[in-house]
């Protein structure tokens, strides 16, 4: 499949086809509504179901359960809640297996460790599968490669490079481009963002995301909001803001009444790319979301702690230097990355200042991340429609 043009007028579409997904958080949520968007446009009567949030349900998805369901932190979380976890992947196999719920095809949206599992069984029943965004391979855990080629008939990627390693195992993938890069502007209207939100147009803006996860808040926006006021020590205009998924609000909530904060710090439910396109500069916990602020040309400090054990497994499978996916797209480390021992409170707000008060690395990061931009940018809908029309063709 992978590499071969599709010649769309010979295909007959089921009218109303069944697709399964499921997506373990806020980005699999927001990269699962885009594909339902563009499923959408070749199959208006699609019957989607599964695992999902707002946005894809947004798009009509019937979500049986919530992506928060799927919300854990690392390898000692995963463990605490595996019973629960397993046995909410066991039910949805069951369902997906009954004839009226048996999908044309079941796509999971990243989470590996609960999708690649869930691929193999219904891919075992004859169910097609396909997996949207690669388990970075390329960057730790390389054997489970193995895993994927027992999980997925496909894997949708997001990186350009992505595709050749899955080529060479013979594994079909095809290249996607990052929905992202197209829904994200090349330059965003940073005056009409903060007037949307109703920030101060005049004052300098640090964007402050410490994860959607329960436990990935628990463990960094203490630090991310101790760092905030030793910024504001030193530069008094500064306003903070923090995005927070609707169901980690209230506990966000807590955690800024403990902070010095006060009227400095606003938070927000969802919009965290209206945040991103209003900041000046962001200090965010690796994952997903290190990729949307470098799509927003802003100047970034990439944070992470985990529980020591997980830390210890992670560190020792790495086969790159860096851990923040703009630094491991760019080969280079663009931005700080604090990880760890090394994420202080005063690390995390020298890190920030630096970079706020140094147009010199402001320009340096807005030039790199702009070539990143292009990079990544493709015509990801009509992409990921060429790779359904070959599941979902008659």
């Amino acid at each position: 499949m992978a590499g071969q043009a599709l010649n769309t007028a010979t295909i007959s579409a089921k009218m109303s086809p069944r697709i399964a997904l499921a997506a373990g958080e806020a980005s699999g949520d927001f990269l699962g509504a885009l594909l339902l968007g563009a499923a959408r446009e070749t199959w208006p009567e699609l019957k989607s179901y599964g695992i999902g949030g707002a946005k894809m349900q947004a798009a009509g998805f019937d979500a049986w359960w919530p992506y928060e369901e799927l919300a854990v932190f690392g390898y000692v979380d995963a463990l605490r809640n595996y019973r629960r976890i397993m046995g909410i992947r066991k039910a949805l196999a069951q369902q997906l297996l009954q004839p009226e719920h048996r999908p044309d095809l079941f796509i999971g949206i990243d989470a590996p460790d609960f999708n690649l599992g869930l691929e193999t069984q219904l891919k075992a029943q004859g169910v097609k599968t396909a997996h949207f965004v690669s388990p970075s391979i390329w960057a730790w855990r390389p054997e489970r490669i193995e895993k994927i080629r027992a999980a997925a008939d496909h894997v949708l990627c997001l990186f350009p490079f992505e595709p050749e390693i899955y080529e060479k195992a013979g594994i079909p993938a095809a290249f996607v481009g990052h929905p992202f890069a197209a829904h994200i502007p090349i330059q965003a209207d940073r005056a009409a963002a903060r007037s949307a939100l109703g920030l101060p147009q005049d004052a300098p803006i640090v964007a402050l995301l410490p994860g959607s996860r329960k436990s990935e808040i628990a463990h960094l926006a203490p630090d991310f909001f101790a760092a905030a006021g030793l910024m504001q020590k030193e530069m008094p205009l500064l306003h903070f803001v923090c995005p927070c998924v609707p169901a980690q609000l209230p506990l966000v909530q807590g955690l800024a009444a403990q902070s010095s904060l006060g009227s400095a710090l606003t938070l927000i439910e969802g919009r965290s790319h209206e945040t991103l396109a209003a900041c000046d500069s962001a200090i965010v916990a690796s994952g997903t979301a290190t990729l949307e602020a470098a799509l927003f040309k802003r100047p970034l400090v990439i944070a992470y702690r985990m529980n020591w054990l997980n830390w210890q497994l992670i560190r020792r499978k790495r086969l790159q230097p860096w851990v923040g996916l703009p630094n491991i797209l760019c080969q280079d480390f663009v931005v700080p990355e604090l990880l760890q021992d090394a994420l202080t409170p005063r690390a995390l707000a020298d890190a920030a200042l630096a970079q706020l008060q140094s147009p010199i690395q402001q320009a340096r990061i807005v030039e790199r991340f702009t070539d990143l931009h292009h990079s990544l940018l493709q015509p990801s809908a009509q992409r990921i429609q060429g790779v359904l029309q070959q599941f979902l063709s008659a």
